[in-house]
């Protein structure tokens, strides 16, 4: 694994699957997880303050923008595919080198990457 992926930081959502927590734990990888019940907003701030790359299944931290969140990976998998999530996610943190003010859209087929909006989008 790349040293600039062993110092990306991670926060998952309380909606990613434990399976994508244990293979980030095997790889040691400084990981947090989300407390259940955290609004989006104290988590968008925890990833900002902390420098963490955001992991989640929802479509609501897309949007934000630069200035509120660090990054984002949003996972756009099948839910009861655990292996595929596996697999897409390892391939993800091979070949992406810059984690930082960016959306990562995970999806079956491989993975892409846009800016972070510099303005909240409505």
């Amino acid at each position: 694994m790349l040293s600039s992926t062993r110092l990306t930081r991670f926060l998952l959502d309380e909606n990613v699957r434990a399976e994508l927590e244990k293979f980030l734990r095997r790889r040691r990888l400084n990981l947090r997880l989300a407390v259940k019940g955290s609004s989006d907003q104290f988590l968008a701030r925890v990833s900002k303050r902390e420098k963490r790359v955001f992991v989640t299944n929802d479509t609501d931290f897309t949007i934000l923008p630069a200035d509120k969140i660090f990054s984002v990976i949003w996972l756009r998998l099948p839910q009861n595919n655990p292996d595929l999530l596996i697999v897409s996610f390892e391939k993800l943190l091979m070949e992406c080198k810059n984690f930082q003010s960016r959306i990562i859209i995970l999806e079956p087929w491989g993975w892409s990457s846009l800016p972070l909006p510099k303005e909240t989008q409505i």
